[in-house]
């Protein structure tokens, strides 16, 4: 077999050309390239994210044994926020357990960045200038939709996400065969999300939701009002979610209780509660302010290449690997 034989040699082609693009995009703006470590010996909480562990088998001077593979580079590079790097990012591989199948790979791509001195509504308009610059790659060009959260639901839905009956939020879902047990009102919202707004999106469309429920804070900054807010905002080309971005928080107190919310609600769950990353919360409080994104490139990946099989944008599947 040539490597022109090889069935996803276009794939291979279309990575390094987004690569090169991203890597030329914040090299015009300044932002520095970074690399962070892929083990560490602190897991991510979220109780919706699985972690692959693995054990160090050196002298125990090194530190602790167990060691997590990154879900994100979230928390090295708030680190290095907090040191004074200033606005940077880094592409690289990050890994997800239990997450295998048609648009799913345990092993994936991840970009993100941070600005400082931004808030996400700033931040947002870079995401999608990226996003529109990776599609003109293949000669497309995209319609813009920046929309508020609760506008979305309202509109699109005639349900306030801040004010509808739980009975209301499930109704639209009903017959989709949903085990209601455990779940939780933010569970409800992300359902019709997924299920009833998301699917509706259209294929040449970047759609920007921003300002969530105070209760899917995630990692961002609230904001006070009625209801108060989470600023933060998700990114979607098509029907594929491809970023989510927050005006970051930067109080280690109150990253400590959300990080001891998420554990509690793991052990409701049955799940492992995981140790929390004790030198991000260390440096936390010197982090300036800023806000931050992640992209999932197998995402943009797949749009781009009209698929929506993650496999035909990866040299190997985890199948294959």
């Amino acid at each position: 077999m040539t490597v022109e034989d090889f069935p996803r040699m276009p794939a291979l082609q279309l990575r390094a050309r987004v690569y090169a693009l991203i890597r030329g995009f914040f090299a015009e703006r300044k932002v520095l390239e970074v690399e962070t470590p892929i083990l560490s010996a602190a897991g991510n909480t979220e109780p919706n994210i699985e972690s692959f562990s693995t054990q160090f088998s050196g002298h125990v001077d090194a530190g602790a044994r167990e060691r997590w593979l990154r879900t994100s580079p979230e928390f090295p590079l708030k680190r290095l926020l907090a040191a004074g790097v200033g606005d940077c990012y880094e592409l690289g591989r990050v890994f997800r357990n239990g997450e295998a199948g048609g648009r799913h790979n345990p092993e994936f791509s991840m970009l993100e960045w941070y600005r400082i001195g931004w808030d996400h509504r700033r931040l947002m308009h870079e995401t999608i200038e990226l996003v529109e610059a990776a599609l003109a790659l293949q000669g497309r060009r995209a319609e813009v939709l920046i929309v508020g959260y609760r506008q979305l639901f309202i509109e699109e839905l005639g349900l306030d996400p801040a004010h509808a009956p739980l009975d209301d939020l499930r109704a639209p879902l009903a017959g989709q065969g949903i085990d209601p047990a455990g779940l939780t009102r933010d569970d409800w919202l992300d359902l019709l999300l997924t299920h009833r707004l998301q699917p509706a999106f259209p294929r040449n469309r970047i759609t920007v939701i921003h300002d969530y429920p105070a209760s899917q804070c995630a990692l961002a900054k609230l904001r006070a009002g009625d209801p108060p807010l989470a600023e933060r905002f998700e990114l979607y080309l098509g029907r594929y979610e491809l970023a989510n971005g927050y005006h970051e928080l930067n109080d280690a107190a109150e990253q400590r209780a959300r990080f001891g919310r998420d554990n509690a609600r793991r052990r409701d769950r049955g799940q492992r509660e995981l140790p929390v990353d004790e030198q991000l919360l260390a440096v936390l409080d010197a982090m300036p302010d800023c806000a931050g994104v992640a992209l999932g490139v197998e995402r943009l990946l797949m749009c781009l290449a009209g698929t929506d099989a993650i496999a035909e944008v990866l040299a190997f599947p985890f199948s294959e690997a």
